[in-house]
């Protein structure tokens, strides 16, 4: 897990790039989506956090966003009710 505040532009692009960062998360609320997810595109900079894979972000503690990742919020969903 990074942390946006500790990175700058550039740094994000060339891990973007790079498939060191390909998921974007909410660290107050552990939600985890698509970098492109309008959701997650309106959240405070000081609260987003950067993932290199969906096992990262679960290992976390971070949930699917049940906008860009339904699929798999439908299954979190799913799983915590059993």
């Amino acid at each position: 897990m990074i942390k946006h505040a500790e990175l700058s532009s550039v740094l994000i692009k060339i891990g973007i790039k790079n498939k060191e960062i390909y998921f974007a998360g909410n660290s107050r609320l552990k939600i985890y989506g698509k970098l492109n997810c309008k959701s997650g595109k309106r959240m405070k900079k000081e609260n987003r956090v950067f993932f290199k894979s969906e096992k990262d972000a679960f290992e976390h503690g971070f949930r699917p966003c049940g906008h860009c990742l339904r699929e798999k919020y439908q299954q979190w969903i799913y799983s915590a009710q059993q």
